[in-house]
């Protein structure tokens, strides 16, 4: 009998090679802004919402007009200069149809925009696969809070302790966490597993997941 019913699947980082990507967006809205900022710094904070992200590291709130003129700029060059290059972590697709074959509910969580949503599950390519989610739009507060979390798994309709968390960030841990619900990790963002601390899991990719699926808790 499987330990869970549902998977909450995080997408930058897990699904999509895009943490790098979004780091250099930051750097470059923050600079325009004047604010000179470490690419790993950032990356590190990346799968965090932008309003945390911002806040962190500049100590701008997320209803100021500088934090909506950042946000902004990061959302432009993501979309039109590093979104069209990207591509799969290794084993993306591979792992979300082992999960449909074996009868899991599917949805994704993640801090994205919504609008931004379907260009990266298709650079994932998992946007045939993927029905369901929640993202930053859905939620009042943004990761490492729950809600994200919490309106992913409202749409499966499982109990909390029927699902569990696919993420490659302490945040996406944290988050899920204080929703109450599990989290299998993986290193293929900028952590190392070493870092992922409270997984009652982890793994290298999504990938190696897959290959070891008869051992893992979802199998």
């Amino acid at each position: 009998m499987q330990r869970y019913r549902g998977v909450l699947l995080d997408v930058d980082g897990t699904l999509i090679d895009s943490v790098d990507a979004h780091a250099r967006s930051w750097q470059r809205a923050f600079a325009d802004h004047g604010h000179d900022i470490h690419l790993l710094a950032i990356a590190r904070l990346i799968g965090m919402g932008g309003d945390h992200l911002v806040e962190t590291l500049t100590g701008i709130k997320k209803d100021t007009a500088e934090f909506k003129a950042m946000s902004k700029r990061h959302g432009e060059l993501f979309r039109d200069e590093y979104l069209p290059n990207l591509g799969p972590v290794d084993g993306a697709r591979a792992f979300v149809l082992q999960l449909q074959r074996a009868g899991y509910q599917i949805a994704v969580a993640s801090s994205a925009k919504r609008h931004d949503l379907d260009q990266l599950l298709a650079k994932a390519n998992v946007d045939d696969l993927i029905e369901r989610g929640a993202t930053s739009d859905d939620a009042a507060r943004t990761k490492p809070d729950p809600d994200i979390i919490e309106a992913a798994a409202a749409k499966l309709g499982c109990p909390h302790g029927e699902l569990v968390m696919i993420g490659d960030t302490p945040y996406d841990i944290e988050a899920a966490r204080r929703a109450g619900i599990d989290t299998i990790a993986v290193a293929s963002g900028v952590y190392a597993l070493e870092e992922m601390t409270g997984a009652v899991a982890r793994y290298a990719t999504v990938g190696e997941l897959a290959a070891r699926w008869n051992t893992s808790l979802l199998a």
